[in-house]
């Protein structure tokens, strides 16, 4: 065994981790608990125990599965789980304990966050770890292996920072906040409280802002001093990168939900219960209003502004300065716009073609 694996090894005998078996019983719930968590009647055995959740297709004794229909209540009732979510269709028969949800899907998700937080257990901070004396953390705050926490730094309680992450100065993170191994939070930028943040994402780094001097042609960068300021309940996948203001701020409003590589320029500000699929890009100065969707690949340029509860399709294009209004539209193409009218152009154009 090299030297290095030696300090390794007995580093991380002294931070305590749950074996597989330990988790798993962590997350046993009765189902009347599973009930009550839920609010929702139970019908059969409120004993029996559930340790997770799956698919009808992987489900084993132990597991907790939904239906969304009649169609599929048949073959739940007759797999191996050991109870089942279903709608008001269900009708109990005796084979197995049903839990009856106006909306099925949500509650399963809503008992498999619960199942999961149950199963983390704080761990205290990993001796690898390099902490600012000025530092300050909440009771029951998780720091792993080679974490990097500098001055002033704030957070708050029950929150789980994965290994390899670096925190600037005067960040300030909320409670139950979870940040996978690697994210790198540029200085001053702050995050409410239940805020998910994936491997490898890079907040409040410098956003793409540079001048261009007129006599020699060359770009010198305009500062980019501001801040960026996530609210309570976002989540932001993996690899995805959001910049900070350039004098202002850049903001992402409660309960909005990011995907895996996506851009976040400088100065953009994402309303409430957004959804942003992969590989969306904003530009500066941005503007997207509440409940707006916006799918894959959709690039939207510089002082746009969404307005609430549109839809963009996947791959559409937004010019500078543009405004989409519409609730519950969907947008499409390049430049975007309601896609039935993008459907009709496109029809044209294929008849258009078929006579030349």
């Amino acid at each position: 065994m090299s030297i290095v694996c030696t300090i390794c090894a007995a580093v991380c005998e002294n931070f305590p981790s749950s074996s597989p078996a330990a988790i798993q019983e962590s997350m046993k719930r009765a189902l009347k608990e599973v009930a009550e968590f839920l609010g929702v009647p139970l019908f059969g055995d409120g004993g029996a125990e559930v340790t997770g959740i799956a698919s009808l297709q992987s489900a084993k004794s132990g597991d907790l599965v939904f239906v969304e229909n009649g169609k599929n209540l048949e073959k739940a009732l007759a797999s191996q789980a050991t109870a089942v979510i279903a709608g008001e269709f269900a009708q109990a028969d005796g084979r197995k304990p049903l839990l009856i949800a106006p909306q099925p899907r949500l509650a399963f998700a809503r008992v498999a966050g619960w199942l999961a937080a149950a199963a983390i257990e704080p761990s205290g901070t990993h001796p690898s770890a390099v902490l600012h004396p000025s530092a300050s953390l909440a009771k029951n705050v998780t720091i792993e292996e080679r974490v990097v926490i500098r001055g002033r730094v704030e957070i708050g309680e029950n929150s789980r920072l994965g290994a390899g992450c670096v925190l600037g100065p005067d960040v300030k993170i909320g409670r139950d906040c979870r940040l996978y191994p690697n994210v790198t939070i540029y200085s001053g930028a702050t995050l409410g409280d239940r805020v998910v943040i994936h491997a490898g994402t890079v907040l409040g780094s410098d956003g793409f802002g540079y001048v261009r001097d007129a006599s020699t042609g060359r770009y010198e960068k305009f500062p980019q001093m501001g801040t960026l300021e996530i609210d309570d309940d976002v989540e932001i996948g993996a690899n995805s990168t959001v910049a900070r203001g350039a004098l202002d701020v850049t903001r992402i409003r409660r309960g909005t939900k990011i995907d895996n590589l996506v851009h976040v320029g400088h100065n953009v500000d994402i309303g409430e219960d957004v959804v942003i699929a992969a590989q969306t890009g904003f530009s500066g100065s941005a503007v997207v209003e509440n409940d707006v969707i916006i799918g894959g690949q959709v690039g939207i340029a510089d002082h746009v502004r969404i307005e609430a509860g549109a839809i963009l399709g996947a791959q559409s294009g937004i010019p500078s300065h543009k405004v989409i209004r519409g609730k519950n539209v969907v947008f499409w193409g390049t430049p975007a716009r309601p896609i039935k009218e993008y459907l009709k152009e496109l029809a044209v154009l294929a008849r258009l073609t078929k006579k030349s």
